[in-house]
């Protein structure tokens, strides 16, 4: 079938879940840290570990120990298409420490490589522009838009219907 929606997330409230099978988790964490305690029913989970960073310097000898890469967007990729291509339908939760950055980056390209809705897109401005670049490296053919941070100050100020 397809993936129906993508939701980004803090380690904690991806720890607080109950477990799905028909949820996937792409698991981030921080180089060194202890793996996030995930319920055991969710049964499609890829754990990558990084630094929420940007390089300072273009000119930097890449890659970086603890940096984002392409080898790890490749990685991604071939996850999100694995089950874009599973036999039902599935939804994606993208997790990092605090649900902002690292998240919210993979996050986006999962709903550009697949269509699916990502939930409360708008506040993903502070996606990891790192990250974003090394997915759109990866995967040329995609377009992975950042919303601009307006966004989130007119949904928080709209009236709620």
């Amino acid at each position: 079938m397809t993936i129906t929606q993508v939701f980004y997330a803090s380690r904690e409230l991806a720890e607080s879940l109950t477990g799905n099978p028909y949820m996937a988790i792409v698991s981030i964490t921080d180089p060194g840290s202890p793996p996030a305690r995930l319920a055991p029913l969710f049964r499609h989970v890829l754990r990558l570990a990084f630094f929420d960073a940007v390089p300072a310097d273009e000119y930097l000898p890449a890659p970086l120990p603890g940096m984002f890469d392409l080898a790890m967007a490749r990685h991604i990729g071939d996850f999100v298409g694995e089950l874009h291509a599973a036999p039902f339908d599935i939804s994606v939760m993208v997790h990092c420490e605090y649900g902002v950055s690292r998240s919210a980056a993979v996050a986006l390209f999962v709903a550009a490589w697949s269509g699916a809705p990502l939930q409360a897109r708008e506040f993903a401005h502070a996606a990891n522009p790192w990250v974003v670049e090394r997915l759109a490296q990866a995967w040329p053919r995609l377009n992975i838009e950042i919303p601009p941070a307006a966004a989130a100050r007119e949904r928080r100020t709209a009236a709620r219907a």
